[in-house]
């Protein structure tokens, strides 16, 4: 057997996914053949693997961290959001069903822990090393009985346990104790220790907190990782992690041409794969802004709307908040308007949805001659095309089945002026291909922007994933790391009292 680490968290967002994919690279760089795991992901930041699976995102660009292609055992169970109370259960990159939140802890999930640990199992058979994810807190402890993604894994598993705390929100050490405090003293067992990350300014300032830590609870911190902007991957969800994302908060370099260009990005709700849009943040001169207000596209170059879980929600969203209209008024001036997956299905004539919404036939924004009907089984490939006579790769994602009775061919899609819609997700990352569309959008808009030469989206992501390496490396006690890794949590770790609730 190989080894093994679970990298959980005192909170949502405190770092789980960058300081996993980290550790990934670092390894990998030093010869170890890694894979990175994540029992169950909530996210609408999905991806499909070579073999048609669904998983998070962020364990595809984890897998990229390894070096090694991603495949459904990585993340095994995906919850996908329809709203506040249920969701999609996509099981071994399958959909299985939708379920209520109380449906699926009130036994679903505890059922699903034998599928997690053959799949964690099948993984650590077939590599040196398996670095696992955890989600929000393992101190949940109204969730503990059916966890099957922090305690629940590292239990079944055997797992070492690093807690991986932001010190930039403030109260970490708090959290830390807390943390451990609230676990029974066999999960306590498996805590090995503490990452602190996002730390500003001078570590010897911290170091006698980290002291008073290990004595407290007699566990050590394993490294103090500083702030730096634009580090993060593809993470979950949220609007706030992707604008706080890798090549947004990078350093761009000027303009090629006279001329930005300005996309703004409808931030419809169930908003899925917001990564869409990095590829286009990513060059030089073109500036990405998510927006909610029909004011705020009046000065945009190109308007994207992207995919979304609920499409009938997101059309009645943009109706409600006057978007619909000026998206309209934009496709009659013949100024740019882009529909991704769930944005292109709304962008057309007709809907008919017994399955996502039920809510039966809806009229679209008719702005492109396409009418989509919801099936059942989803549709999820990994397309390979042309398009502006360039090569575009790209995935699927979606329930909606198009039907274009016009327009000019666009990848799945179509285009009809200036407007553009596909089903492709990704396809922006195709480098060739975006600086056809850009330059296409540019000369609309009559803007004098043009596109750098050597822009490689892929480079950028090599450099974002070592550069996430270089933080383990420099910043963590890899020796002590690998030890946990290769051997397990320290025997004899104290129990810190009270424990877990009877």
């Amino acid at each position: 057997m190989s080894g093994g680490l679970l990298v959980a968290g005192t909170t949502s967002d405190a770092g789980k996914s960058v300081v996993t994919a980290g550790i990934c690279r670092w390894l990998v760089r030093q010869g170890v053949k890694v894979a990175p795991f994540k029992a169950q992901n909530m996210s609408l930041n999905s991806f499909v693997t070579r073999d048609g699976a669904e998983i998070g995102r962020a364990q595809a660009m984890q897998a990229q961290a390894c070096r090694v292609e991603p495949t459904a055992l990585m993340n095994p169970v995906l919850l996908k959001p329809g709203g506040e109370r249920s969701s999609q259960v996509v099981l071994l990159g399958r959909p299985v069903g939708e379920m209520s939140a109380r449906g699926y802890h009130g036994g679903r999930q505890e059922r699903l822990l034998g599928t997690v640990l053959d799949s964690l199992a099948e993984l650590r058979a077939t590599h040196d090393a398996v670095i696992c994810e955890g989600a929000g807190s393992p101190a949940e402890i109204n969730l503990r009985r059916t966890d099957i993604v922090n305690m629940g894994i590292a239990r079944g598993a055997g797992l070492p346990v690093l807690v991986v705390g932001d010190i930039d929100r403030g109260g970490v050490f708090a959290s830390f104790f807390g943390t451990v405090a609230l676990l029974a003293p066999e999960d306590q067992a498996l805590i090995a220790g503490y990452l602190v990350n996002k730390f500003r300014g001078d570590v010897s300032l911290l170091e006698p907190g980290l002291d008073m830590l290990h004595g407290l609870t007699g566990r050590r911190t394993y490294g103090v990782l500083p702030f730096q902007h634009g580090l993060g991957i593809d993470e979950e969800d949220g609007l706030r992690v992707s604008l706080r994302g890798t090549v947004r908060e990078s350093a761009v370099a000027p303009p090629v041409g006279e001329d930005v260009l300005r996309v703004a990005v409808c931030a419809v709700p169930l908003m899925s794969n917001f990564t869409d849009v990095d590829a286009l943040a990513a060059e030089p001169g073109v500036v990405v802004r998510f927006v909610d207000r029909p004011e705020e596209l009046a000065d945009a170059d190109l308007v994207i709307v992207p995919g979304t879980r609920g499409t009938v929600r997101a059309l009645q969203w943009l109706r409600e908040r006057g978007l619909a209209d000026a998206i309209a008024r934009r496709a009659a001036e013949r100024r740019p308007v882009l529909g991704i997956c769930g944005g292109f299905q709304l962008l057309g004539e007709h809907i008919e949805d017994e399955v996502e919404s039920r809510a039966g036939h809806v009229d679209g924004l008719g702005l492109l001659p396409v009418r989509v009907r919801f099936a059942r089984e989803k549709t999820l490939t990994r397309p390979v095309g042309t398009a502006l006579g360039e090569r575009v790769e790209g995935y699927e994602i979606h329930h909606g089945v198009a039907r274009v009775a016009g327009g000019d061919p666009f990848l799945d899609g179509c285009r009809v002026g200036q407007t553009w819609g596909t089903h492709w997700h990704g396809s922006l990352e195709s480098d060739g291909f975006r600086r056809a569309f850009l330059r296409e959008v540019a000369a609309a808009a009559g803007r004098r922007f043009v596109p750098a030469r050597d822009t490689s989206f892929a480079a950028l992501r090599e450099e974002q994933l070592d550069r996430l390496g270089d933080l383990i490396e420099n910043h963590a006690d890899t020796d002590a790391l690998w030890r946990l890794i290769e051997s397990g949590a320290p025997r004899g770790l104290p129990f810190v009292p009270p424990g877990a609730p009877a």
